[in-house]
């Protein structure tokens, strides 16, 4: 195991933000071209809200936050494109499908656990399955976003990220043999790291951000798990 094994908790206060889950795989024109009437009814029973746009996913954090510097981590697997994009969300719209001629995704704001996930990935990954038939995946990819709001933690607004994260993940800001933690205004690291499959990776950016409502300072860790390998279906 690459990574150490830690025991899975779960949190009264949850740092994780939001949860999604991407597949892509080559065009499919018909989703463009057709109303999908087909995948609407064999999901509608768990996801019964829809909406049509042109637009490619957009990944919003539910805390409301912005990037210190001017960065955007989502661009690095959802590239824009003009296409249809088919959302069909549950009833609170916390857990959304959507569909577009390149791929699925299911994305939700209330994640807690994976066996729960992944159970509700299997709906429109064998929605996707029956009703299109794609020939392989071109990528397969797991995001998690984490945001750890002081205030949200009930902690003192002064509280040192070090008091709650490890110093590996801080750089300067995690080094007792420096006075600089308090004066960092803006930091963002990106680690790429290949797993021990052999094929799959993770990109792992740690970064300063902004709270748009109230300006506050979060820490925000999105890991990118993906195996952007041809993967048979």
């Amino acid at each position: 195991m690459l990574f150490q094994e830690c025991e899975r908790v779960i949190y009264n206060k949850n740092p994780l933000d939001v949860v999604i889950c991407q597949l892509i795989f080559p065009p499919i024109l018909k989703i463009d071209t057709e109303v999908p009437v087909a995948f609407q009814e064999r999901v509608r029973k768990y996801f019964p809200n829809f909406s049509e746009g042109s637009e490619i996913l957009n990944i919003d954090i539910s805390s409301g936050v912005i990037d210190q510097i001017q960065s955007d981590p989502t661009k690095q697997i959802l590239k824009p494109f003009s296409c249809k994009n088919y959302e069909f969300s549950s009833e609170d719209e916390e857990w959304k499908i959507n569909l577009t001629r390149n791929f699925v995704s299911l994305k939700t704001k209330k994640y807690e656990r994976w066996e729960t996930f992944k159970e509700k990935l299997l709906i429109p990954f064998e929605t996707l399955k029956e009703v299109y038939s794609p020939n392989y995946f071109l990528r397969v990819g797991l995001r998690y976003f984490d945001v750890f709001k002081r205030s949200f933690l009930n902690f003192p607004p002064n509280t040192n990220w070090d008091e709650l994260l490890q110093p590996y993940i801080l750089g300067l800001m995690g080094d007792p043999r420096t006075d600089l933690k308090d004066k960092v205004k803006n930091f963002a690291s990106i680690y790429e790291i290949g797993l021990s499959d052999g094929e799959s990776n993770v990109v792992i950016n740690a970064k300063l951000v902004k709270a748009v409502k109230d300006d506050e300072i979060c820490f925000m860790i999105d890991s990118d798990f993906y195996n952007a390998n041809k993967t048979p279906i």
